[in-house]
């Protein structure tokens, strides 16, 4: 198995070279370390969750013109490429398949202990410092303002209006970021989120009286 572990790091590192900085190879590790420490608690199929992690972002939809199956479709092909029995690929497909915030804003059908856990190690890596420097990254990346007090953020919006939002990247704070936490489904990924989550405040806080020129 760990064969198939290293082969796989080897395949997303080289398909990921290019990658937009905020969903690239070191994304990834710290998505693979942070479900790893996670799953040492969960006790879910770590054979699972590690490949999971490592292909939830080999063909990301939002640089792929939206297309939801690519990603799976694409890890499928490679993990059957190396020999991976048939029920484990359909697992990690799924797991992806379900995995984004713009999933869970849609009907899930699918259920799994080692979803969750990646589910968690991801949204982890969309919060606290971390997060916000990706979010950021992401927002300079669609040449979208940082912040624009007469837009208001959409709290109740669809999967479609999420995929094609244009928002400031603060908006995307009130409109994901700080929604994560209520939404961490592990016990280790809850307490993980909750320091991270303070940060944000306190970071949001301060941008606010530095944009007021207060500070």
């Amino acid at each position: 198995m760990q064969q198939i572990i290293d082969q796989t790091i080897n395949f997303v590192k080289l398909t990921l070279a290019n990658a937009e900085t905020g969903h690239d190879w070191f994304h990834i590790e710290r998505v693979y370390k942070t479900a790893k420490t996670i799953n040492a608690i969960e006790g879910a199929n770590s054979f699972v969750v590690e490949l999971a992690a490592l292909l939830h972002d080999i063909a990301d939809s939002k640089f792929n013109n939206g297309d939801e199956e690519i990603g799976p479709r694409k890890a499928g092909e490679f993990l059957a490429s190396i020999g991976v029995d048939d029920e484990t690929i359909t697992h990690v497909k799924e797991i992806i398949l379900n995995l984004s915030y713009k999933a869970s804003l849609g009907n899930v059908t699918f259920n799994s202990k080692e979803l969750n856990v990646v589910q968690d190690a991801d949204r982890l890596d969309a919060i606290g410092a971390i997060g916000i420097a990706r979010a950021f990254t992401y927002g300079g990346y669609k040449n979208r303002v940082l912040y624009d007090p007469a837009i208001k953020a959409n709290l109740n919006m669809s999967k479609d209006e999420y995929k094609n939002t244009t928002a400031p990247t603060i908006n995307h704070f009130y409109e994901k970021l700080l929604l994560l936490k209520n939404l961490m489904k592990t016990e280790a990924g809850k307490q993980m989120a909750q320091q991270r989550h303070d940060f944000m405040l306190a970071y949001l806080d301060q941008f606010y009286q530095e944009w007021d020129g207060l500070k």
